[in-house]
């Protein structure tokens, strides 16, 4: 369901996409907050509002701001997809200029939003980062545990990819797609394609304090999450070098046990028959064929298909 004027129409200095799923605040009173912060930057704005489901009363809030003639398109999805496709049908529904992102809940002063905005003016993507943090001792934790994990594995220097509050240019939301739950980690993705990302501090609300706990699978997918955009930021055009590493690893381990055990066997005549160590040998050395034969399948697919593919982005040109 799509109501409103279809943005396509005309172009807006700026596009306020926010996101609503599983947790939001006071509808009318958030919007109004995020609209006075808007205005300290420009009055050529909308907002789209995508609802990830069914969310009937937030929906009636929404449509009741539009009749009142607020700049205001709803999206409403048919069910529940995730923030990455949300956020990818609000693209598709605006031209805006420049996009600003905000979740629907606080998580920064809406006064901040400002400082986001003007960064563009250097910047392709401006991500709120919430200093100082005025969280609970546990959610500061958590978040620290998570950065160090991520920044170690990526090689990158990030402090606040849990924060919603992302200013970015019309080109990166364009051709930088996001799917899944790699919303968390558009500014990454932006940043290794080329796009000038800076993370900007930013007061955090004073209406976040809540300790957040989490099941544990939620942890695990967030590691999950992690190893896959490890992937794609670094193997997406060359598989081989990812699986072939570990394929040869694994090959090279089980053809040093077998050498081990047939020097045993030819000098020290060690019997092999009841030998575990054969079998285990034996495997690693066919899983080692079987993993770079992956790496050397995901190559072709990659040479067949090279021409499709962008990984640059082209600054200018004079």
């Amino acid at each position: 369901m799509f109501i409103g004027k279809d943005s396509m129409d005309e172009q807006k200095e700026l596009a306020v996409i926010v996101p609503v799923s599983e947790r939001y605040d006071n509808v009318i009173g958030l919007y109004n907050d995020y609209k006075a912060g808007i205005e300290l930057y420009t009055k050529d704005y909308e907002f789209i509002y995508v609802l990830d489901g069914d969310f009937p009363d937030v929906e009636k809030l929404l449509e009741k701001l539009y009749q009142d003639g607020e700049p205001i398109k709803i999206i409403r999805l048919s069910k529940w997809f995730g923030e990455a496709t949300a956020l990818t049908a609000a693209f598709k529904k605006t031209n805006g200029k420049n996009i600003l992102t905000l979740p629907s809940y606080y998580q920064i002063e809406p006064s901040e939003i400002i400082k986001l905005l003007e960064r563009l003016n250097e910047a392709d993507m401006a991500v709120a980062w919430r200093w100082p943090r005025k969280d609970s001792a546990f959610n500061k934790l958590q978040a620290k545990v998570f950065h160090s994990i991520f920044n170690s594995i990526i090689d990158d220097d990030f402090h606040d990819l849990g924060c919603g509050v992302r200013a970015l240019r019309r080109k990166v939301a364009d051709e930088v797609p996001v799917y899944g739950d790699q919303h968390r980690f558009f500014p990454v993705l932006a940043s290794r394609r080329g796009f000038r990302v800076e993370e900007v501090k930013v007061e955090q609300s004073q209406r976040e304090t809540k300790t957040r706990l989490y099941k544990p699978g939620v942890y695990l997918r967030r590691l999950l999450d992690i190893l896959t955009v490890f992937f794609l930021a670094k193997f997406t055009k060359k598989p081989l070098r990812f699986f072939g590493l570990i394929g040869s690893a694994t090959f090279a381990l089980g053809g040093l046990l077998l050498i081990y055990l047939l020097i045993e066997r030819i000098f020290l005549g060690v019997d092999l028959g009841d030998r575990p160590l054969l079998l285990l040998a034996s495997l690693l050395v066919v899983l080692g064929v079987q993993i770079f034969a992956i790496g050397l399948i995901g190559e072709l697919i990659i040479f067949t298909h090279a021409k499709d593919i962008k990984e640059y982005t082209i600054e200018e040109i004079v």
